[in-house]
């Protein structure tokens, strides 16, 4: 079952939308306007009206008389339309930033005439702009918002009032539509509850973990919380069919060859522990010679796979549309991507507190054991790597992500210098928040280097302190006892 608009539906929402007494600032009436930079101003001025009114859309349509709304007819076809030798569609969504969902449906009115509305996605966490400018709506006229600073004012006071997971995934469902789109009996079986019986009893529980809430008028609407989660298929709901999380196996240590391409379809409670069974079965297994007996280790710690993946779910930026999290798998390294820049530094995920975009979904992740516990997830994915003999992982900021680089299992000598001194540095974090000393001992365990051999740990600490990394913790402290800890600390 979907929440794709059926015709019935639309009928429906036009009778609605012509039921308004005048034009109000989240509907626009057109007759045959196709110009297509008005269109896209008119996207930022709805989905900007909308936030400010507390309307999950906004809407522009054509074919209805602006005076009287009568149902005249439009020659207006979005799907055939092109602008700069684009389809009008990707050609306005190239010009909205962010990137937000809108949808145009064309269709028959009761009397048989076309009619076309563009259906706009409210604007969440920012204002939505259009070829760089801020639009909104000021009574019935489209006008820039830097010439209303109280409208700006009151718009930015909405965003900082409700969070992601409580926004609207879909609205006004009957219980047999909520039931179905969500798979509660998932719900009852990883928070450890009994199955209760009754429908009521059922929508009850699921409305306490705010996965869904009654509307006004008695029916239901599903949060992007309880959608996210519990979702049997996440292309039900629109704004989500693109947070899914894409698995890409690639043929050696390029992009060039893909060898399979796997998108989840399940809400991430749902779907977890197939995703990571699924990459198990993916990454192939080292060989490991003991004194008496040869077996296979996993390439990469399952510990530190679980936290990882689950790490790019929770703190993903939800409101840059159309992008999730993806994992790429090479030959020789996993890559484990997510939309968002991190909101600390990189070089400070292992001791900084921990700080989320979504912290109700962090918060029930947890709670069904998927993610471990606050602020004790990166010290483990390091000690795992430790563990493993594993260079140290990456982890990365680019322009609008943020990515983890998993390597496979080097032998020292075939490290570069810059591997070697991201180790030191990252064992050197992990000694200082278990509150151990770091010093050439401990270095040399985590590389596995002979005793004999502590000129070849003191060589790599002599480059991490040179890189501005560590430092010495007491410069008059007898060389024998000499002892490291980060250069932040």
């Amino acid at each position: 079952m979907s929440v794709e608009r059926d015709v019935g539906y639309l009928q429906s929402l036009l009778r609605e939308l012509r039921a308004l007494p005048q034009e109000t600032e989240w509907v626009e009436f057109k007759q045959s306007n196709d110009d297509a930079p008005l269109i896209g101003e008119y996207i930022s001025a709805l989905a900007n009206a909308a936030a400010l009114l507390g309307k999950q859309y906004g809407y522009l349509l054509w074919g209805i008389d602006d005076a009287s709304h009568a149902v005249i007819g439009t020659a207006f076809k979005p799907s055939a339309t092109r602008y700069k030798q684009q389809e009008l569609e990707s050609w306005l969504l190239q010009k909205t930033a962010p990137k937000i969902h809108f949808r145009f449906f064309e269709f028959a009115a009761a009397d048989g005439q076309s009619v076309v509305i563009l259906e706009v996605q409210a604007a969440s966490h920012t204002p939505v702009q259009f070829d760089g400018v801020e639009y909104i709506r000021v009574g019935s006229y489209k006008k820039k918002l830097r010439e209303f600073p109280e409208k700006e004012r009151a718009l930015w006071r909405v965003f900082d009032r409700v969070p992601f997971e409580q926004q609207l995934a879909a609205q006004n469902l009957g219980v047999d539509q909520v039931l179905k789109l969500l798979d509660y009996s998932a719900y009852f079986d990883l928070t450890h509850q009994p199955l209760p019986e009754g429908r009521e009893a059922i929508l009850a529980a699921l409305a306490s973990d705010r996965m869904i809430q009654r509307s006004d008028s008695g029916q239901w609407h599903i949060s992007n919380l309880g959608a996210i989660l519990f979702a049997k298929r996440l292309q039900d709901f629109p704004a989500l069919g693109r947070k899914a999380v894409r698995l890409i196996h690639y043929k050696g240590n390029g992009k060039l060859e893909t060898v399979r391409e796997l998108t989840g379809n399940k809400g991430y409670a749902l779907g977890f522990e197939g995703l990571i069974d699924t990459l198990k079965t993916l990454l192939p297994a080292n060989e490991e010679i003991g004194k008496a007996f040869r077996q296979e280790v996993p390439m990469y710690p399952e510990l530190a796979l679980r936290e990882l993946v689950a790490n790019a779910i929770i703190h993903q930026d939800f409101n840059l549309s159309g992008t999730g999290p993806m994992i790429e798998l090479f030959e020789r390294r996993m890559e484990i991507t997510n939309p968002g820049v991190p909101l600390v530094d990189p070089q400070r995920f292992l001791d900084s507190p921990p700080r989320s975009r979504n912290e109700v979904l962090a918060s029930f992740m947890r709670r069904i054991g998927i993610c471990e516990e606050r602020g004790s997830g990166i010290d483990k994915v390091i000690a795992q790597t430790e563990l493993y003999q594993l260079p140290a992982p990456i982890f990365e900021r680019t322009d609008e992500h943020t990515r983890v680089v998993l390597f496979a299992h080097k032998d020292y000598r075939d490290m570069e210098q810059e591997d070697r001194v991201r180790a030191c540095y990252q064992h050197c974090c992990l000694k200082y928040v278990n509150r151990e000393p770091m010093n050439n001992t401990s270095l040399r365990e985590r590389f596995h280097i002979e005793e004999g051999n502590s000129a070849m740990a003191s060589r790599i600490i002599k480059h991490t302190i040179e890189a501005g990394l560590i430092r010495l913790y007491d410069p008059k402290a007898n060389r024998k006892t000499y002892r490291y800890v980060p250069s932040w600390a």
